[in-house]
């Protein structure tokens, strides 16, 4: 029976040093940056599920877009009217 594999103390250090890595990386993202990018990710409609051939259905993705965009006009025109109304 096979002894399990002990991890050395370098691959160690190397796993603990990728893990510190990619906490800074993950921390140091501007806020403002991070925040466009994503707004822009969910308007262009990148999220959209892949299809058999592991591409994105173009109908799929063109739908998202279509109604992301209705959606963010019907909340821009509740926003002016909530304050046309009582911003008097």
């Amino acid at each position: 029976m096979k002894e399990p594999r002990r991890v050395t103390e370098d691959e160690a250090r190397a796993r603990e040093a990728s893990e510190a890595l990619a906490r800074v990386a993950r921390d140091s993202e501007t806020v403002g940056g991070s925040a466009v990018k994503r707004v822009v990710r969910h308007f262009v409609g990148t999220d959209a599920p892949k299809g058999a051939d592991g591409r994105p259905d173009q109908i799929e993705i063109w739908g998202r877009r279509i109604g992301r965009a209705i959606g963010l006009l019907i909340v821009v025109y509740l926003a002016l009217s909530l304050i046309s109304q009582y911003g008097r």
